[in-house]
């Protein structure tokens, strides 16, 4: 099932792109983040009060506060730098580059998470690089 929500994910991502292309255009790149930003929390509070998980709030830890808190920030400096180089560059180059995020997600989970790192992973980072390298030049 896992495999289904990540392929969607590409999909509303890929659809993300080229949809805020089009409605950027004229627009203030942070006012453009600020917007996109309230409908993902309108959506995701919906979805919270939907399954009916607002209940678990009170048992989050200070822990996951503290990295989902990191998380959310993190994302927002992503957000905030990737509607800028959309608003400012093409959105076939901008997005393969955004996309090196794989390549960062897999060495980083390596270091600090301590998962594995094949030679198929290795290869995989390689392809994807030297992938977006030829997309952008």
């Amino acid at each position: 099932m896992w495999f289904i929500f990540a392929v969607l994910s590409a999909v509303f991502a890929a659809l993300t792109s080229i949809l805020a292309k089009i409605g950027i255009d004229g627009v203030n790149s942070n006012l453009a983040t600020a917007i996109r930003t309230v409908v993902v929390v309108i959506m995701a509070w919906g979805m919270v009060f939907l399954t009916h998980a607002q209940g678990g709030l009170t048992q989050i830890s200070k822990r996951s506060w503290l990295f989902l808190i990191l998380s959310g920030i993190a994302t927002g400096a992503s957000w905030l730098c990737y509607y800028k180089a959309l608003q400012m560059g093409d959105a076939s180059k901008v997005v393969p580059i955004d996309k090196l995020s794989v390549v960062l997600t897999l060495i980083l989970a390596f270091v600090f998470l301590h998962e594995e790192f094949t030679v198929k992973s290795f290869v995989g980072c390689v392809l994807i690089g030297v992938g977006t390298l030829v997309m952008v030049l």
